[in-house]
């Protein structure tokens, strides 16, 4: 039996303003989830300037000391700043990992050594922010973490993909390192399944001082 021609129109247009609502939820959703990323971005790219001006001024007016007992640091105080020359990654490090920290910046994670104290330095930072460009990382990519204890420089010596679970990357380790963490895949949409890790070794000083000649010594030829 053949419906009403009047039904069927009536039917149609309910179905047509069902999409057309349906239209402007879902814009109104995607607009706003853009609008709040810009948000954070701006907020987080603001957050980076003003922390590390205030370090590079404190680091100008009192310049590095070794004291015989450090001060405690307390979550959110800032421990310096972490510079990757070759993927152009340049963010100011501060103490904690809750997500109000890592909203910001680079988080140092408190149960890991503090840098220039030896011993295996954490640090942790998002895939979508801060630590993006460690997906192009590689081995002997050179890494220089700037505290109030002076510059350290590292050298990547490998990389891997571990379960959240897994700490044992974060313990304390003979010889002093450094280890980058943050999640993966750098792409995925959603809470990322793994943890990429970046390891890499303090350089010794005399080895970085050698380095640092031989570059002036290449400069000065050109």
């Amino acid at each position: 039996m053949k419906a009403p021609s009047g039904i069927h129109a009536t039917v149609t247009h309910r179905a047509r303003r069902g999409l057309r609502a349906a239209y402007f939820v879902f814009l109104f959703v995607g607009s706003a989830a853009v609008a709040y990323a810009v948000y954070q971005w701006f907020e987080a790219h603001w957050y980076q300037r003003t922390t590390a001006s205030e370090f590079e001024t404190g680091m100008t007016i009192a310049p590095p000391v070794s004291l015989p007992v450090e001060p405690p640091i307390a979550v959110g105080d800032v421990i310096g700043e972490i510079h990757v020359p070759r993927l152009g990654l340049k963010a100011t490090v501060i103490q904690g990992d809750s997500e109000s920290v890592l909203r910001h910046a680079v988080g140092h994670l408190p149960d890991t050594a503090l840098p220039g104290h030896g011993g295996n330095v954490a640090l942790a930072a998002h895939r979508d922010g801060l630590f993006r460009p460690l997906r192009n990382v590689r081995r002997g990519d050179l890494i220089v973490l700037q505290s109030r204890n002076g510059e350290i420089e590292y050298e990547v010596e490998w990389t891997a993909v571990v379960a959240p679970g897994d700490t044992q990357v974060i313990q304390p380790t003979r010889e002093p390192a450094l280890t980058l963490v943050t999640c993966f895949p750098f792409y995925f949409v959603g809470s990322a399944p793994k943890r990429f890790i970046v390891r890499a070794r303090e350089v010794p000083k005399q080895e970085t001082q050698n380095r640092r000649a031989e570059t002036s010594v290449l400069q000065s030829d050109n």
